[in-house]
């Protein structure tokens, strides 16, 4: 059963950084691709950034350069590196999970609970 357990949320200072990580359970980093997605408050749903086998990544235009993406497979986690936060930032963060082939086309069938990310301006 592929299991996504997510922490690190919280509030900050805009230009300060958060952590966030994701646990996983289930899968292996060579059959499925992960990543965050994040949702503000009455908008759309965003791909963040996108990691397959600890090798390939992709970062959204709004984060490229201050967001990373990267994982620790001794420890099974995902993490999201956030630097410069912004107040544009706040959202709740979902980590993601999927087979590399549905990966490929940006869907992810397993989500995390979400953690939420605050950023004062």
């Amino acid at each position: 059963e592929v299991q996504l357990v997510e922490s690190g949320g919280g509030s900050v200072q805009a230009g300060g950084s958060l952590r966030l990580s994701c646990v996983v359970s289930g899968f292996t980093y060579k059959t499925y691709s992960m990543g965050w997605f994040r949702q503000a408050a009455g908008k759309e749903r965003e791909r963040v950034a996108e990691i397959e086998d600890d090798d390939y990544t992709q970062y959204a235009d709004s984060v490229k350069g201050r967001f990373t993406i990267s994982q620790d497979n001794a420890k099974n986690t995902l993490y999201l590196q956030m630097n410069s936060l912004k107040p544009e930032d706040t959202a709740m963060y979902y980590c993601v999970a999927g087979p590399n082939w549905a990966a490929a086309g940006h869907e992810y069938p397993f989500w995390g609970q979400g953690t939420s990310v605050t950023v004062s301006s």
